[in-house]
């Protein structure tokens, strides 16, 4: 690394040589950088002479061979930052696309049904693996405790996959009577739909199926410790 009087030292020769074919004399030298004697120039010389910036010729006056380029330190930063900036990115765009935003759509109950929330109040940024694709989804806070012993905790964070249709033994969103939702494992038969809790001090509620709408099946769960 040069000192500030080395490096300019460094341009005005290189200046002097691009532009004339010979370097500058040690006045010009002193003169060009502000220093008083030939002495301190004769230091700053032997200083870049030692560190490969230049080269004296030998039995020819005046004759300095400019080895390396005096802005080739800021060239390489600068050829550094650049390509740390592209990476950064390429790195930033990346994450951004294996990710995908997915909105909190209020709470629902995990106990007695609670009235149905349809409005935005949060994002989510889950990574695409986790969801799959060719799906809607979205998130819901889990208020209550009847879904324990399926591992849904009051204050957790379901995502739901949007959906019209559930297996028996799923654990979807249910809208009863156009009104309320609860997250309940699911079981029809005939012309009737079970909504079970996972927890034995819950009692599984039995509906005819025009009451029920599934608004969703859960595909995964988030946890906060605090």
């Amino acid at each position: 690394m040069l000192t500030e009087k080395q490096h300019e030292l460094l341009k005005y020769i290189y200046q002097r040589v691009t532009e004339n074919g010979i370097s500058p004399s040690y006045d010009e030298m002193k003169l060009a950088v502000n220093l008083h004697s030939k002495s301190g120039i004769h230091r700053l010389v032997n200083a870049l002479e030692e560190r490969g910036y230049i080269r004296r010729l030998p039995n020819r006056a005046r004759a300095l061979e400019i080895i390396k380029h005096p802005f080739a330190n800021q060239s390489n930063e600068l050829a550094k930052k650049i390509e740390i900036e592209k990476t950064q990115s390429f790195t930033n765009e990346n994450r951004k696309s294996s990710f995908v935003e997915v909105p909190i759509m209020g709470r629902i109950a995990a106990g007695s049904p609670i009235a149905a929330i349809q409005e935005k109040i949060d994002n989510l940024h889950l990574p695409k693996d986790m969801l799959g694709n060719n799906h809607e989804h979205y998130a819901l806070k889990i208020r209550g405790d009847s879904m324990i012993d399926s591992g849904i905790f009051d204050g957790d964070t379901v995502v739901v996959k949007r959906c019209e249709t559930a297996n028996n033994g799923d654990i979807i969103v249910a809208l009863i009577d156009n009104e309320e939702a609860t997250l309940k494992r699911f079981r029809k038969k005939g012309q009737s739909i079970a909504l079970e809790p996972s927890n034995q001090n819950y009692e599984t509620k039995i509906y005819s199926s025009d009451r029920v709408k599934i608004q969703g099946c859960l595909v995964s769960l988030i946890r906060s410790y605090h």
